[in-house]
């Protein structure tokens, strides 16, 4: 029984994440941790409380400046980093750019969960995604099925979103899947990609399917490029959501998410994204699925990129 949940990071991500563990009664108790000035974190859910008896949940809500909130939680959200934004030239810097600052941001969310949650589920939705986990990794050093990425749900719901737009069907009928790293290599995997149980082939041409994934693949981008001071929000967090109430019901879903591999797919020591069975454990099963060989050329090369990656986070202290 989940009885306490933390969110690290009180934007607008860890803000959504908190008005929808309450919505949907998924624990007792939640704590939510900013450190940003004045009292971001005991603000926001001051205000989200407030609203619960117009909802009729009885939920305690606690924000704080301090990790002393997060005491005990069960499952540990993280969102805390700086986001894509638009600079004042008008590009938009990649996952990888902000990486150092990010890093170091990192540090100090996995000492914290060390002191006050060591046994917590941890949940990462930060960016740059592969980054972060990896780093959470190296410093929390708890055991594999306790660490998950969140980067898979997200892009395989904008990939079944854009399917379901072209086709003109319910995202109901659409099921479909996006592996690899969460960034420009990532890997919308066609041959998975069905309209109730039909291949999308028989639906859409090549050339759609094409710019379909190829949109997958920029979606972030292209969400940042449009609010101009912000990025995605509402769909990572309810992401988070949907990993969060498969672990609290104990579901068995099999998700796209972001674990470490220890040879599956041929990988070894990395997280990357991958179906997993999840549930009261965590990660409880990795599923290795049949890849055509263009999809396991470009997934090689995607885990290519994460391995740089994580070298790249190694060298920095």
């Amino acid at each position: 029984m989940i009885t306490k949940i933390g969110i690290i990071g009180g934007g607008n991500i860890g803000g959504v994440i908190v008005q929808e563990i309450a919505r949907r009664r998924l624990s007792r108790s939640i704590g939510l941790v900013d450190v940003k000035p004045p009292d971001v974190a005991r603000g926001k859910c001051l205000d989200i409380a407030e609203g619960i008896p117009i909802i009729n949940a009885d939920i305690t809500i606690e924000g704080s400046k301090s990790y002393e909130v997060i005491r005990d939680a069960q499952i540990v959200i993280n969102t805390a980093g700086v986001p894509r934004t638009v600079r004042a030239d008008g590009s938009i810097p990649t996952r990888e750019e902000l990486l150092a600052i990010n890093l170091q941001i990192t540090d100090m969310v996995a000492d914290n969960i060390l002191n006050y949650c060591p046994k917590a589920i941890v949940i990462s939705v930060a960016n740059p995604l592969d980054a972060i986990v990896f780093r959470l990794f190296q410093r929390l050093n708890i055991p594999k099925n306790r660490l998950i990425g969140m980067a898979g749900v997200l892009d395989s719901a904008r990939y079944r979103y854009f399917v379901a737009e072209a086709a003109g069907v319910s995202v109901e009928s659409v099921n479909a899947m996006v592996l690899g790293g969460h960034g420009d290599t990532m890997v919308p995997v066609r041959s998975c990609c069905q309209i109730a149980g039909i291949p999308v082939e028989e639906f859409l041409p090549a050339d759609v399917l094409d710019r379909i994934e190829e949109r997958v693949r920029n979606a972030g981008a292209e969400v940042v490029g449009l609010m101009g001071t912000g990025s995605a929000f509402v769909s990572p967090a309810w992401s988070a959501i949907e990993m969060i109430e498969t672990i609290v019901f104990d579901k068995k879903k099999i998700l796209p998410c972001c674990v470490l591999l220890e040879s599956e797919y041929g990988v070894n020591g990395y997280f990357v994204g991958v179906p997993v069975v999840l549930g009261a454990n965590g990660v409880e099963r990795i599923i290795e699925i049949r890849l055509t060989d263009t999809e396991k050329q470009a997934f090689d090369r995607s885990v290519e990129t994460v391995k740089k990656t994580a070298e790249d986070v190694k060298c920095v202290r």
